[in-house]
Formats: C-alpha cells, sequence, structure tokens
C-alpha cells in the first residue's frame, strides 16, 4: 500500500494562547506565512504529495477555518471535518475522536501550527512500531529534544538531540484501550518509545513551530529571505 493511498489528518482545534491576542480573532492555522495560510499550504503539499482524504479536526474558531477551506478549494482533495467541544480535545484526544474517519489503516498526522518545506512522503511504522515519526534537530527553544535515534528506532535518553517535527504516521493500534477523551499526545508518544515501538526518521530541511510571536516572525523573516 503507497503511503499517499492512506488518510491524512490536519491538527487544527489548538486555540494558540500563546500568540494571543493575534488568535483570539484568527486561528492559528489561519496565519499566513509567505502569502499563504499554514493550513492551506498543508493542503496544497499533501495534494501534491498524493493524498485524496483529508480529515481537518476544528474547535476554536472551527467555523472561520472551515470558510477558509472551502472558499480555497481543493478540488483533488475530499477534506471532512472534525468537529470538537469548544475546550478542545488536545492532539490525543482530537485523534482518538477521529479514528472512525481515519479507518483501520496507518494514517499520517500533521500539526497545523507548523511550516516546513517537508514533502510529507514518510515511512510506515517499522517493525513492530506503532509509529513513525518525522524528527528535525533541536530548534533553540527546545534544547533538551525530545528523542533519540539508534538506526530507525526512536528512544528517550540524555542527551536527546531531535524534535517531534509535528509529522508521523500512526497505526490505530496505538491507541488501543485509551478511554479518556481529553489527553495530549506527547506522553503516549514517550511511553512506547521507551518500549522502543516508535521508528522515525530525520528532516533536515526547513521547519518551524510557529506557537510564539517570536517563532512566527522567525519563520516569517526565513520564508522572506528565501
Amino acid at each position: 500500500m503507497a503511503l499517499n493511498t492512506v488518510k491524512a489528518m490536519i491538527l487544527a482545534a489548538g486555540r494558540g494562547q500563546r500568540l494571543a491576542p493575534l488568535t483570539e480573532s484568527v486561528p492559528k492555522p489561519l496565519i499566513d506565512v509567505g502569502g499563504q495560510t499554514l493550513i492551506e499550504r498543508h493542503l496544497s503539499a499533501l495534494g501534491a504529495a498524493g493524498f485524496k482524504e483529508i480529515i481537518v479536526n476544528v474547535s476554536h474558531l472551527g467555523s472561520l477555518i472551515e470558510q477558509h477551506i472551502n472558499e480555497k478549494q481543493f478540488p483533488s482533495l475530499c477534506v471532512t471535518f472534525s468537529r470538537e467541544p469548544n475546550l478542545p480535545l488536545e492532539t490525543g484526544g482530537g485523534i482518538l475522536q477521529a479514528l472512525s474517519l481515519l479507518g483501520g489503516d496507518p494514517f499520517l498526522i500533521v500539526n497545523a501550527d507548523i511550516w516546513t518545506d517537508h514533502p510529507f512522503t514518510v515511512g510506515y511504522p517499522k517493525n513492530r512500531a506503532l509509529a513513525h515519526l518525522v524528527l528535525v534537530p533541536n530548534p533553540p527553544d527546545n534544547p533538551a529534544g525530545d528523542f533519540s535515534l539508534n538506526g530507525s528506532c526512536v528512544e528517550r535518553r540524555a542527551p536527546n538531540p531531535y524534535t517531534y517535527a509535528g509529522i508521523g504516521v500512526y497505526t490505530p493500534e496505538i491507541f488501543k484501550g485509551i478511554t479518556k477523551k481529553r489527553f495530549p499526545l506527547a506522553p503516549l508518544l514517550f511511553d512506547w518509545a521507551r518500549e522502543g515501538r516508535i521508528s522515525g526518521e530525520v528532516h533536515e530541511g526547513a521547519w518551524f513551530d510557529v506557537g510564539t510571536p517570536e517563532r512566527l516572525k522567525e519563520a516569517r523573516d526565513s520564508v522572506a529571505r528565501s
């Protein structure tokens, strides 16, 4: 099965509190970087990579995100919205709620609040892995990192030279047995990495997490220079 025959999900439900007051009226996925909104860039890149079915979870100012996507029109994509309550379900809970839309095969997850030149061609989970993550060298704001790599096996140890890029291929099995509705994804990944059940690869290209005003400016300045 080719990766681009499975479904992809863009995590777009966060409130973006660290970017307030900007995100009080503009949801983070609709922030402009280089003349294009973050979510528009993701959808275009996913379409170029051959993906057809995209799920987008929405909560904070979700109607604006839906309106924006519908107005921009992506004729090669079938976009479905997974609507969450006013208090978002966080990254893990948002994926868990959308599992019925994602189906039984591995699926691609992309965080809406990143800007990257990654082409969204990602490997499948290897061996016994439950997920396959894209990692980037630690940015200045995360010097301690998230993960290490031993071959293709993602590990947690000190020092951790890599940060999770917000891009990964997940199997539905990674969420098996979870009953709580609202939870972050990172602790789950950390637990499975300690068990040797996560594989990964490194992206050396452009990547920005635009979660703060400072990082948003850095992304905009970098894109303007390129």
